[in-house]
């Protein structure tokens, strides 16, 4: 079996700020997108729109 290769663009998971459930998963280019995205998106949970912040998706 080999190793994963490193590529430009990874699968990354959005996380709701205030209730910590991860809502979105997404793609994010490391090129250009260098820092943690943040986005405002709409929690089903929370019932509102509210910040989510980047996490590992598994």
């Amino acid at each position: 079996m080999g190793s994963k290769k490193k590529t430009a663009v990874e699968i990354i998971a959005l996380q709701c700020t205030e209730c910590k459930r991860k809502n979105y998963t997404t793609y994010k280019n490391r090129k250009n997108i260098t820092g943690k995205l943040e986005k405002n998106k709409y929690c089903p949970f929370c019932r509102k729109s509210i910040l989510h912040k980047e996490t590992k998706a598994k």
